[in-house]
């Protein structure tokens, strides 16, 4: 298993489980640091790694911090895409609306495409339950016709 395949449940990479040091539990406590049980080592996730060094090295591509600290560019874009980090402010490089093309900072959509992208799934939901609703065989109360049983017993 490659490095991009190992995502827990909350999509995170490379989230540590257990200490290097003693083997203890690591526990989340915030912003991408984990702190083991035991013995209190620190350790961070893909994502903490990657905001420590721009914190420290403001204005960053994707490149250097991949050489820095080998968290590789294609997790930093999805970060970016998942809005978890954004384009520095003046920065050359910058991602684009998948819909429209338009450069936005961080995410998939800019504001405008993702009202729409929204609404779209919105309407689509509620046409999945009136569609689900009409199939589920209930169509009202049935007439009969006068005399006729409703219910009849084969002998």
């Amino acid at each position: 298993m490659d490095r991009e395949e190992r995502v827990d449940a909350m999509g995170y990479y490379n989230v540590p489980r257990l200490c290097k040091i003693c083997g203890g539990v690591m526990v989340f406590k915030g912003v991408g640091e984990y702190r083991c049980e035991e013995c209190g080592d620190v350790e961070y996730d893909d994502y903490g790694k990657v905001r420590l060094y721009i914190e420290e090295h403001r204005g960053a591509t994707a490149a250097e911090i991949e050489n820095a600290i080998g968290v590789s560019q294609r997790t930093i874009r999805k970060l970016l895409k998942d809005g978890r980090l954004e384009v520095a402010e003046g920065s050359k490089t910058f991602l684009s609306c998948e819909v429209c093309g338009k450069p936005i900072r961080s995410g998939q959509y800019c504001p405008e495409c993702e009202i729409n992208v929204h609404r779209k799934m919105e309407e689509q939901q509620r046409q999945a339950k009136q569609k689900d609703k009409n199939a589920q065989g209930y169509s009202g109360p049935q007439k009969l016709d006068e005399g006729q049983k409703r219910f009849r017993r084969d002998t």
